[in-house]
């Protein structure tokens, strides 16, 4: 629906392969292959999320495989080295686990996995219960959008509500998600707002807005300057 920002529920995983706590190190490396991941959710009673584990708690086993590390290293990467001897899903989990509600929106997601620095979230309800997981590549998806898609909404909840009554036609053009604005308005004031509306509509790539003000009328406003011009992009925000 136009206007309607995508959540975290439209594009997530929902089929999830989880462990369980005392799966087997072995156990945890033919799964993730079998299923081609690089991550699994470990739930509690098969339903309530309670760690995740990553290929990158699997490989400090290999790294320390073939000799003790000296002293410093040993202080250093205590938490690798635990992960090191551990055989079960329980030691090698990560835990508290960051997660995401199905009900927010795509770039509160990005925004998490950003500070975060994960590249997954697993999707849990206020339970605490598995609802599914979301990648970066899935926050992705919303730029295959087709350019026709987009130029819609952008005239249906951009162009018209700023520009009900523009000087003359707005044309609104989206190549490879790109957004062009052009014509003409009563009120180039309004050309910055419309420009961060526009990137804000899922989908969009970049922003071009050349509008320009009203045809100047030199028999009715002698003393204007000519408004012949597109809103400077300095001014565009």
């Amino acid at each position: 629906m136009h206007g309607t920002p995508h959540i975290v529920s439209d594009v997530m995983t929902r089929t999830v392969v989880a462990l369980g706590r005392r799966a087997t190190f072995k156990e945890i490396v033919k799964t993730m292959r079998e299923w081609g991941v690089s991550a699994m959710p470990v739930v509690e009673g098969e339903t309530r999320l309670v760690g995740i584990v990553s290929e990158a708690d699997l490989l400090p086993k290999e790294e320390f495989r073939d000799g003790d590390p000296d002293r410093r290293t040993q202080l250093r990467r205590l938490a690798d080295l635990m992960k090191a001897g551990a055989v079960t899903a329980e030691e090698l989990m990560t835990a508290p686990v960051v997660t995401v509600a199905e009900d927010a929106t795509l770039a509160q997601a990005a925004r998490i996995m950003a500070l975060k620095k994960v590249k997954r979230l697993p999707v849990v309800d206020d339970a605490g219960v598995l609802r599914g997981i979301v990648s970066r590549a899935d926050l992705l998806k919303v730029f295959l959008r087709s350019d026709e898609d987009i130029a819609a909404e952008v005239r249906d909840t951009v162009v018209a509500e700023l520009f009900p009554a523009p000087a003359e036609p707005i044309r609104v053009e989206v190549y490879e998600g790109v957004v062009r604005l052009t014509g003409r308005i009563a009120d180039t004031t309004l050309v910055p707002a419309a420009a961060r509306l526009v990137r804000a509509v899922e989908g969009v790539v970049d922003v071009d807005c050349a509008l320009s003000g009203p045809r100047r009328r030199p028999d009715l406003d002698p003393d204007l300057p000519d408004a012949d011009t597109a809103v400077p992009p300095s001014q565009v925000g």
